[in-house]
């Protein structure tokens, strides 16, 4: 089943004959248009080093196989954030767990502030997808303890959407200190982005959303 097609390749959710993995996750850039293809070939080198730094760890997709313009991906069942609406605030205290240990693994996710990212599981925990952004970085410098940041400050904006009245002080005080990088992105990076994203490539912000939407769907 196809679940997105767009100039950077397409995204099929396909089956596996594996006991173990039902379903996978096919990202194929090899099918991009030429002039973005090679940055479509980065994107999905930069998931799949990503997700096998974070092989063993719960909550993110396991990678089955690679080849330069090929990604498979194992499946996880869940509803995307924007779908779920999650009320209980366990749900936001294990986001943050599982977002310290990945960044204690050396990545930041760096594309958190799209709901379709994060999902929920039949049991009512939390999963991340689309590392294709993502920095892996060994000795964890400025940039990468800055993109970690936004990462918690991300997740913390979504928190105060479905439980506004769970926030601690010292969460309210990250929401309410952006990082300059942050603030930079706002006031310049993110007009371009939303130019080439919208004028260009014809995305919207919840780009992945509408694909997302039905029960058990992770894209």
């Amino acid at each position: 089943m196809r679940l997105k097609s767009d100039h950077f390749g397409t995204v099929t959710r396909v089956a596996r004959e594996s006991a173990s993995e039902v379903w996978a996750v096919e990202r194929d850039a090899r099918s991009a248009r030429w002039w973005v293809r090679p940055l479509a070939y980065r994107l999905a080198r930069r998931e799949a080093r990503a997700l096998l730094v974070l092989t063993e760890m719960p909550g993110v997709p396991k990678v089955l196989r690679y080849e330069p313009g090929l990604l498979v991906r194992s499946w996880t069942n869940g509803d995307p954030m924007q779908a779920a609406r999650p009320r209980d605030p366990r749900y936001f205290g294990e986001a943050l767990g599982l977002l310290r240990r990945m960044h204690r693994a050396g990545v930041a996710h760096n594309d958190l502030a799209k709901e379709p990212n994060w999902l929920v599981t039949p049991e009512g925990h939390p999963a991340l997808v689309d590392f294709q952004l993502a920095l892996v970085s060994r000795h964890r410098g400025r940039l990468f303890r800055t993109l970690a940041r936004d990462d918690i400050r991300h997740l913390l904006k979504h928190k105060r959407s479905y439980c506004p009245d769970r926030l601690t002080q010292r969460e309210q005080h990250i929401l309410a200190t952006p990082s300059l990088l942050s603030r930079l992105w706002m006031s310049t990076g993110k007009k371009l982005y939303t130019f080439v994203t919208r004028r260009l490539l014809g995305w919207a912000d919840r780009e992945g959303a509408g694909d997302r939407s039905w029960k058990g769907q992770d894209n």
